[in-house]
């Protein structure tokens, strides 16, 4: 079962964006959350020449899953300093070292091997490192508490808005045979640029980097696609199978049922400019009685 736990982050600047440091309660680690501008400003502090590990975070493109960079050293300075130069995508680093100096070159390896393969079987992010090294060869005891060490670092990441090596959640959808109130919103209309639409919605039967509020996730049953122009209409629906978490930044995958099928299509019409620019929530009955947009919209419009 899990355990209630306790953290302390002390922010030295009093800006919680540029700098904390993370202490837990009976653990003999310490953590460190550096933004990348702020990096020069600490990189002198004494807890960076200790053997240790860290994790680059940040994203190499807009709306996708967050790029990592996973590294060790026996003092992990010199190897910021190095990807400050050579690595463009890191907003932040954090960095974990034994408050006490126990951590050894053969620990923070293995920390360093079971972290890449954390990040790589939970596949929220998009790995940078080229190279991933064996499971280095610790004692029974040593790999007892480096995994100890591992699990104070899990616990405390998710706290730090870092949620890349948890499992997604994920939600089960229930379809019922009887039609949902129109009073519910049980459809999730989403914009898509043509070919994204093509090679995704259609042909992975899937869509994701989806915002949705925390009050409807339980509602949504469907999602309908809006291609943008030139085609400008809504030209497929689907049922929607589960809802996942997707990257590390409060965004959902929605995985289809089955492929999506052809409707309409349910052309723009006289909505206002911009409607279609993020997704839309309505209901299905709704929907698929639509001649334009304006069936779907208007109506709230004008209340």
């Amino acid at each position: 079962m899990p355990k209630p736990y306790t953290i302390r982050l002390f922010v030295p600047e009093g800006n919680p964006d540029t700098f904390k440091i993370i202490t837990k309660m009976n653990w003999t680690g310490v953590g460190l959350e550096i933004s990348r501008g702020a990096w020069d400003m600490h990189k002198g502090r004494k807890a960076f020449e200790q053997a240790g590990i860290y994790i680059l975070t940040g994203y190499e493109e807009e709306d996708d899953l967050p790029a990592i960079y996973i590294g060790q050293g026996d003092g992990v300075r010199n190897r910021i300093e190095e990807h400050k130069k050579n690595k463009a995508f890191w907003d932040k680093v954090l960095v974990f070292v034994s408050s006490n100096g126990g951590l050894n070159r053969a620990h923070i390896t293995w920390l360093e091997w079971a972290l890449i393969q954390r990040a790589k079987n939970v596949g929220r992010c998009k790995l940078d490192n080229a190279a991933t090294p064996n499971e280095p060869v610790l004692t029974e005891s040593e790999k007892a508490d480096t995994q100890g060490f591992l699990n104070e670092i899990l616990s405390i990441l998710p706290l730090v808005e870092v949620k890349i090596f948890e499992a997604p959640k994920v939600i089960k959808v229930a379809h019922s045979p009887t039609p949902t109130k129109k009073s519910v919103q049980d459809t999730i209309i989403v914009p898509a640029q043509i070919e994204g639409f093509k090679e995704t919605f259609l042909g992975e039967n899937c869509w994701y980097a989806i915002r949705i509020a925390a009050g409807k996730l339980n509602d949504i049953k469907y999602i309908a696609g809006y291609q943008t122009a030139p085609v400008s209409a809504i030209t497929h629906i689907a049922e929607v199978d589960s809802i996942e978490s997707y990257g590390d930044g409060g965004k959902f995958k929605l995985i289809f049922k089955a492929p999506a099928k052809e409707i309409g299509p349910i052309p723009y019409g006289s909505v206002s400019m911009g409607m279609m620019q993020s997704p839309k929530y309505t209901n299905y009955e709704t929907l698929i009685s639509a001649k334009t947009l304006a069936d779907i919209f208007l109506p709230v419009d004008q209340e």
